[in-house]
């Protein structure tokens, strides 16, 4: 077992590469999430073996065991308990076998992983300190048995369950080397609210030899969790982000992010002080043979303090109170608008989205509303959780912007959360409180949002939820059976011209269309040869708003490029936004506009989607 002080020699030596993924390359070889994939380690050792040779052929300089998830609780749930110590030893075991495949002087280290317990702590959950000490006491000991060279704690959201998990192997082994890797959201803080740098100050105080983040987001969401891990200067930093954002395919998890981006993203990383990089959720061996080319024998440099505006800041600014309050809510100003006797006249309509807040106070979003319909916006979408984040209810937002602003609501119905009774219970409230416009979506997958280990439901996708909301305007209920009243639902779906499964894509609009979708609105476009392309191969059969999402800076354009599923935003863009520097906003407002004069005529309308909630760039957007 390594000290923590000869680990520390270690990164302050040279740059460490850790390996990739361990779960996704056993999903994508078939296995499934629904397993103990810990428990491979005894019932298929020589799947595991592969893996882990694969990244020592792709030089990796640490190996993490196949134990994240091998302590009691989740052991319990997948019924393989009674194998505990089996798996955890022949975990550390495996892995140091395929570390042997090279020769002593260039070998990797085995690192012991230790992941959460799979259930909250009090004051959250039910979980007391005492029953978490004891669950990961547990593991720990059986790993130690194994003698692995060091132990890293990884993919923790919860602050206090990780320093209890550290405070486990401190009793036991007061000198063993650790690393300790929190997860962040999209907002670069824990799920109970933990900044970065607080994170590290208490792990380093606990005794890590290095901290950093892992899993949650992509290598730029990573990034501007380091920005505030800076702030910690004796700090090791590591970092083994994911290949960006997952995206469903046929079911199955498919991840973005090319080994070259990735690489690019490792090297930046080093170049600012990160001791140590590796990847998370689906990365592969060709993304750690990627970053090992490019990093080199390159010698660790001091850590370097952030650099532009981040995306996390423009998260939290969320604009200032002085824009709001200028805002002017005399109703009389408001121009003439209809939005369903527009688009069924073929008028030109404009919508803007707004996400509900995070929290309970949605004033600002309110007065955005009003901006926005002063500024000539035909209606407000409101979407459902996007991106699986808790949000307040978007019918609650709409009712509260109706009670304010004569406007049309689109709302986003996702399936996600809720079986057919709750989807039946969600719209027909909706119906009754008089907003008609559901915009039928799936959904995206919890395990990209705050609460990975949430179940979804998905009973239904947004083809059965069209179909049951168009059965209810023909007086049919959810199991075809006649009703005594028809419902007055305008229905729409969402479709994404630039999908890698292109063929696929269009397959699934047409069945939208047919279940009873009566308008369609589009992903993000920035290339309108694309939506050419799409309009030929697709000819839809009912109007189109195409998708805006303006740019806020270069660090956005080039995030929706490599790690949001579906998403591309043409080179020439990119490097127009690289050249902004920080006139990235106004550039972006540009930019878009210049898409909207072009795409007008190809198209019913335009959906405006203004980053984090910066309405104020919708209505820049959309001025001569």
């Amino acid at each position: 077992m390594w000290s923590k002080s000869q680990l520390q020699a270690l990164l302050d030596q040279r740059i460490v590469v850790f390996d990739g993924a361990m779960g996704t390359q056993l999903y994508e070889q078939g296995f499934s999430f629904q397993q103990s994939l810990d428990a491979l380690c005894v019932e298929n050792p020589l799947v595991v073996r592969r893996v882990h040779r694969d990244y020592v052929g792709a030089g990796a300089r640490i190996l993490t065991a196949n134990s994240f998830g091998a302590n009691r609780m989740r052991l319990d749930h997948k019924g393989s308990s009674a194998k505990i110590i089996e798996i955890n030893q022949a975990a550390v075991a495996i892995a140091r076998d395929a570390a042997m495949d090279r020769p002593p002087h260039n070998r990797p280290l085995v690192a012991a992983s230790v992941g959460p317990l799979g259930q909250p702590m009090a004051p959250v959950g039910r979980i007391s300190e005492a029953k978490a000490r004891e669950v990961f006491t547990e593991q720990i000991e059986a790993l130690l048995d194994a003698d692995p060279d060091l132990f890293i704690f990884e993919t923790f959201s919860d602050l206090n369950e990780l320093l209890v998990a550290i405070d486990a192997l401190n009793s036991l082994y007061e000198e063993a080397a650790f690393v300790a890797l929190a997860t962040f959201n999209a907002e670069g803080k824990t799920l109970l609210g933990h900044k970065p740098e607080e994170v590290v100050r208490a792990v380093l105080a606990a005794g890590a030899a290095a901290a950093g983040g892992n899993c949650g987001v992509g290598p730029q969401g990573m990034e501007e969790v380091f920005e505030r891990m800076c702030r910690v200067a004796e700090a090791r930093l590591v970092f083994t982000p994911n290949a960006g954002l997952p995206q469903v395919i046929d079911g199955r998890l498919h991840y973005v992010n090319s080994p070259e981006y990735f690489a690019q993203w490792a090297e930046e990383l080093v170049q600012r002080g990160a001791r140590g990089i590796g990847g998370c959720c689906g990365t592969t061996p060709e993304h750690i043979a990627r970053a090992v080319q490019a990093i080199g024998s390159r010698s660790p440099v001091p850590l370097q303090a952030a650099y532009g505006e981040s995306v996390s800041s423009v998260v939290e600014s969320g604009g200032t109170s002085s824009e709001v309050q200028s805002i002017e809510t005399d109703s009389s100003s408001w121009s003439d608008s209809d939005f369903e006797n527009k688009l069924s006249t073929g008028q030109f309509v404009v919508s803007v989205e707004l996400d509900p807040p995070r929290g309970v106070n949605a004033e600002r979003l309110v007065r955005g509303a009003v901006a926005c319909r002063q500024a000539g916006v035909d209606a407000i979408n409101i979407a459902d959780s996007p991106m699986a984040t808790a949000r307040m209810s978007p019918l609650a937002l709409a009712v509260l912007i109706r009670q304010q602003v004569d406007i049309e609501i689109l709302l986003h119905v996702s399936c996600r959360d809720r079986n057919v009774l709750g989807l039946l219970s969600e719209t027909m409230g909706a119906h009754a409180l008089g907003v008609r416009h559901m915009l039928c979506v799936t959904g995206d997958p919890p395990s990209v949002g705050d609460y990975p280990g949430t179940r979804a439901v998905f009973e239904v996708d947004s083809i059965g939820l069209l179909t049951m909301l168009n059965g209810l305007n023909h007086g049919r209920n959810a199991n075809g059976k006649p009703r005594k009243y028809n419902t007055d639902f305008r229905l729409s779906c969402a479709v994404n011209p630039t999908a890698e499964d292109l063929d696929r894509e269009i397959e699934k609009f047409h069945a939208k269309q047919d279940a009873g979708a009566k308008y369609a609105l589009t992903q993000p476009i920035y290339d309108i040869d694309i939506f050419e392309q799409f309009l030929e191969r697709a000819k839809p059969k009912i109007p189109l708003l195409v998708g805006i999402l303006p740019l806020r800076n270069a660090r956005h354009a080039h995030f929706i490029h490599h790690e949001v599923p579906g998403m591309y935003v043409p080179e020439t863009i990119r490097k127009r936004m690289d050249e902004a520097g920080e006139s990235g906003p106004s550039e972006g407002v540009v930019i878009g506009r210049e898409f909207l004069e072009r795409v007008r005529p190809l198209c019913a309308g335009a959906y405006l989607m203004p980053p984090f909630n910066k309405f104020e760039m919708a209505i820049e957007l959309l001025k001569d």
